[in-house]
């Protein structure tokens, strides 16, 4: 019985040792070559619907900025 026991914590403890490396490697793969690259994927600011939403209308004050114009003087 004892031996019985001995061999299939052996047998056992292989196995265990063998998932370990395997779930280590697959571990290793999916970090050096994950397809998901989250700088393709994220937001680049605020879309028409915010701007609608949050944006001050023009007012007239904000369309009748002074402008200086050349002007030539005859004299």
């Amino acid at each position: 019985m004892g031996r019985q026991l001995a061999r299939r914590f052996a047998v056992r403890s292989q196995d265990s040792l063998a998932a370990d490396l395997a779930a280590l490697v697959q571990d290793l793969a999916r970090s050096l070559f994950d397809g998901y690259r989250p700088e393709l994927h994220y937001m680049r600011g605020p879309g028409p619907k915010w701007h609608a939403k949050h944006d001050p209308a023009p007012t007239a004050a904000y369309n009748a900025i002074p402008v200086l114009a050349r002007v030539r003087v005859k004299g």
